[in-house]
């Protein structure tokens, strides 16, 4: 699968180590920074993950700032993203079954790099479960035309 992948400094160590991980389980990664911890400004790195989801050029994105807050609200700026703030790996999968969201935001201060590692894991491996919730995953996309 082809993922984008960015962080805040907060989260840089371990967007770094979730890279690593998905590279070693065969995805294609695009990592859109930054190259360091040094102080950045998240919605500038949410910005690129969630363009590479929208046009197509990656099919889901992985954020990593302190809470997962910060990206998950900037990158659904974007139109045709559903980025879901998530801090267990049931919530990920019901993000993707329920929402089709196609961004994960994940916290790099707050939850362990084994769990951000079976978030992923599932929200990666989790299809969207169409039915009854693809009408109100319509309905979401409706409100980006408002």
């Amino acid at each position: 699968m082809k993922i984008s992948i960015a962080s805040d400094h907060a989260g840089f160590e371990q967007k770094q180590a979730l890279k690593a991980y998905l590279e070693e389980e065969g995805h294609e990664v695009t990592d859109r920074g930054p190259n360091s911890d040094e102080r950045v400004d998240y919605p500038d790195f949410a910005a690129l993950v969630a363009h590479d989801v929208a046009a197509g050029a990656a099919e889901r994105g992985v954020l990593v700032c302190g809470t997962g807050i910060g990206m998950a609200v900037a990158a659904n700026k974007v139109c045709g993203i559903r980025a879901a703030n998530v801090t267990s790996p049931v919530f990920a999968s019901l993000a993707r079954e329920h929402n089709d969201a196609n961004v994960v935001a994940v916290s790099g201060r707050f939850v362990d790099l084994a769990t951000n590692r079976e978030i992923v894991d599932a929200f990666l491996s989790t299809d969207f479960g169409g039915g009854r919730h693809a009408g109100r995953v319509e309905k979401i996309a409706a409100l980006e035309n408002e």
